[in-house]
């Protein structure tokens, strides 16, 4: 019997492409999974951003890495819902920091507060700068550390 514990642990094997040391369910964007009675299983992702580039490759993923595990699942993409950074786990928000990304901050701040005082993932200093609130990618955004002299990228507070 396939259970909704068993999806959510296989599916810990689905990276991020865009960041490979985090899941897709410590990013908080599986964002329901059903199972029939005829035991289908649908899996629902949110994206961060509607123009998500790496989307359709996640939704593939995911189907894949079920099928490999003897469910045969179908992932669909819903655009209904807004993805919060708020949905990121205890465990993913290490897993930012450990691939050099600063964590966003809780999104109950104001976003332009949020993007203040950003601490560097590499020496934790508080001393930083906002430099362009546009990263390589629509999620982040670009820091310099006056501290350590490095600039890094926070992944941003939604």
């Amino acid at each position: 019997m396939i259970t909704k514990e068993n999806i959510l642990e296989y599916l810990d094997e689905v990276k991020d492409p865009e960041i490979p040391t985090i899941s897709l369910v410590d990013l908080g964007v599986i964002s329901d999974i059903q199972i029939y009675e005829n035991q289908e299983v649908i899996v629902e992702i949110t994206p961060t951003f509607a123009g998500c580039p790496a989307i359709e490759y996640m939704r593939k993923n995911v189907e894949e890495v079920l099928l490999k595990k003897n469910v045969p699942a179908k992932a669909v993409i819903n655009y209904n819902k807004v993805w919060s950074s708020d949905f990121i786990t205890e465990k993913g928000l290490k897993q930012l920091q450990a691939f050099g990304l600063a964590k966003p901050s809780k999104s109950t701040e104001d976003l332009l507060q949020s993007m203040q005082n950003v601490e560097c993932p590499k020496c934790h200093s508080k001393n930083t700068q906002l430099l362009n609130p546009f990263g390589p990618t629509l999620c982040r955004a670009i820091f310099h550390c006056h501290d350590c002299k490095e600039t890094f990228e926070q992944f941003k507070t939604l």
